[in-house]
């Protein structure tokens, strides 16, 4: 059995025990207690989370876990001490060391992120670059995995580290099956960005929003503001003036960046070619994908392959 320990203090983001349904369903379809589950804490006993009510924990001792994860927070709170002597001594005999959200400051404190690349929740990660700078902190992953030390955005992304655990020990189909389990789509890569282009149009209404979920899945398709706005059934000058009021950006570029978002995931899984790539993403030739990523991050594609090669 794998013996997964969950670290928690005062003010823990509940969110985080998201993640024990995610082993607690890998037991139920491996038929088989895989993971073993405990709640630690530096003293043990009711602790309180993020949304004020208390969880029974577990005291730190000597006992040894396959895998010890530290909790995150709304907020960074100080480590104790501790705590980081708790997890200078357990990094000499777990096997996998991980932190969710501000977690990753209790990971840099202990020392233990020294030279390595880690994340944490973009709104947290450049205080974290600049209090720790021995380590590489990339503030656009979902998670990211350097050796035995696994780090993860805020939020829900603990439910993608969780899942990235159980492919890493029980195999891909079984946590595919996982990720069906709970409702959710099969977890994110390590390397998506925390940000989304859908997030950051946020249209107002309904009609626009659908004419956005339309064009992200049907990227290949004609996307003019002609077909788009037979999509919303709108005349494309009403559709045009409308997109761009609640939008903040013109159908086209929207279009643009919708394109540029996909391409540049499938660049970094490194799984298709360029020419693939641009195909896919519905640039139609590699020029036109060349040109898009310019004007978006001033960098070819090729740059986010060679720059996510293992």
């Amino acid at each position: 059995m794998l013996d997964t320990g969950l670290i928690v203090y005062p003010g823990f983001q509940v969110l985080g025990l998201s993640m024990c349904a995610t082993f607690e369903i890998a037991n139920t379809l491996a038929q088989r207690e895989v993971y073993g589950i405990t709640l630690l804490s530096e003293r043990g006993g009711l602790v309180k989370t993020s949304a004020g009510f208390a969880v029974e924990t577990e005291a730190f001792d000597a006992r040894r876990f396959d895998t010890l994860l530290v909790m995150g927070d709304n907020v960074v709170r100080p480590v104790s001490p501790g705590m980081s002597a708790y997890l200078r001594t357990a990094s000499a005999i777990t096997r996998r060391l991980g932190s969710i959200c501000t977690g990753a400051d209790a990971l840099a404190q202990a020392g233990l992120l020294d030279g390595r690349r880690a994340t944490t929740h973009w709104c947290h990660a450049r205080e974290l670059q600049k209090n720790y700078p021995s380590i590489k902190v990339e503030e656009d992953r979902i998670f990211i995995n350097d050796g035995p030390i696994w780090t993860a955005a805020g939020m829900s992304a603990c439910v993608d580290l969780s899942l990235a655990l159980v492919e890493n020990d029980l195999g891909e189909e079984l946590a595919r099956m996982v990720s069906k389990q709970l409702v959710v789509y099969h977890r994110r890569a390590g390397g998506q960005s925390q940000f989304s282009v859908m997030q950051d149009l946020a249209p107002k209404s309904d009609r626009i929003q659908v004419v956005l979920t339309y064009a992200r899945q049907h990227l290949k398709a004609d996307l003019s503001v002609e077909s788009l706005a037979q999509v919303a059934n709108m005349s494309p000058r009403q559709f045009s003036r409308v997109f761009t009021s609640e939008t903040g950006q013109s159908p086209a570029k929207a279009v643009e960046n919708l394109r540029v978002e996909a391409a540049r995931l499938m660049m970094e899984a490194g799984s298709h070619t360029v020419d693939a790539v641009a195909h896919e993403a519905g640039f139609g030739d590699q020029e036109r994908m060349r040109r898009a990523f310019i004007r978006a991050f001033g960098q070819p594609p090729q740059v986010f392959r060679r720059a996510h090669r293992p």
